[in-house]
C-alpha cells in the first residue's frame, strides 16, 4: 500500500514537472546571450561543455562518480541523524551501511550535486579571506564543470536498474529527481544570467496554473465521452 501511495505521488508530481520545464524554458528563450550573458556566464556554459565532451571522448570517471554517489547518501544520512559505517566505492559499484534511512536519503545522489556543493563551500571560505574577484569566470567554470559531471552521471546511473530508484519505485523516483533538477537549472538560470529568482518563480506559478488547467480541460472532454458512451 505504501509503493502505490508514492506511485500515486509520483503522478501527482507530474504537472510539477511540465511546469518546472516549462517555466525553464521560457526562461531560456527570454535570454539575450549577446546581451545579457556576463563573462562568467559564458565560462560556466563553457565548463559545463567541455565535461561533457571529455565524457564523449574519454573513459568515463566511474570511481570518481561512485564515491560522490556513496559520500552523497552517508552525508545525507548523518545530516537525517544515522549513522553511516563502512563505505565503499569502486568502478564495480559501492555501498554504505546507514543506520536508518528515508526517501531523501536514498534519492539525493540523483539531485543533490556534491562536487558542485563543495567547491561552492571552498570558494566562500577562501572568498572570506582574499579577494576572488579576478578568478570568478575561472570558478564559474569549474561550477559548469562539476555540475555537468552531476548530470550526466545521473543520467546515465537512471539508465540502469538501480536498487535506489527501484525501492521507492520508477515513478516517484524519476518524478523527484527530475523536479528536483529541472528546480536548480532554474536557479542557475538566475543565478547567471538576467532573470530573477522572483520571476522564475511567478513562472513556475503561472505554468502550474496552465497545466492544471489543461488537466482539468482533458478530465472534462474523458467524462463526457464516457458519458456519450453509456
Amino acid at each position: 500500500m505504501k509503493r502505490f501511495g508514492k506511485f500515486l505521488l509520483g503522478l501527482l508530481l507530474v504537472p510539477a514537472c511540465v511546469a518546472a520545464t516549462r517555466a525553464v524554458f521560457k526562461l531560456i528563450l527570454a535570454l539575450r546571450p549577446l546581451e545579457g550573458f556576463s563573462f562568467s556566464a559564458w565560462s560556466f556554459v563553457g565548463g559545463f561543455v567541455f565535461f561533457v565532451m571529455l565524457y564523449l571522448l574519454l573513459p568515463a570517471p566511474m570511481k570518481v562518480y561512485v564515491l560522490a554517489h556513496e559520500l552523497t547518501h552517508a552525508l545525507w544520512g548523518i545530516a537525517m541523524g544515522a549513522r553511516a559505517s563502512k563505505l565503499r566505492a569502486s568502478v564495480n559499484g559501492g555501498s554504505v551501511t546507514l543506520s536508518k534511512t528515508n526517501v531523501l536519503i536514498t534519492l539525493a545522489p540523483y539531485f543533490f550535486p556534491l562536487y558542485t556543493v563543495l567547491l561552492v563551500i571552498v570558494f566562500l571560505v577562501c572568498a572570506h579571506f582574499f579577494d576572488l574577484r579576478a578568478y570568478r569566470p575561472v570558478w564559474y567554470a569549474l561550477l559548469g564543470l562539476t555540475w555537468a559531471f552531476h548530470l550526466v552521471f545521473t543520467m546515465h546511473a537512471l539508465r540502469q536498474r538501480q536498487p535506489d530508484i527501484m525501492e521507492h519505485g520508477r515513478i516517484f523516483s524519476w518524478t523527484l529527481i527530475y523536479l528536483i533538477n529541472m528546480l536548480t537549472l532554474g536557479v542557475w538560470i538566475c543565478v547567471l544570467a538576467a532573470p530573477t529568482l522572483a520571476d522564475f518563480g511567478q513562472r513556475l506559478l503561472n505554468e502550474l496554473k496552465w497545466v492544471l488547467e489543461e488537466y482539468a480541460a482533458l478530465l472534462d472532454v474523458i467524462r463526457h465521452s464516457f458519458h456519450a458512451l453509456l
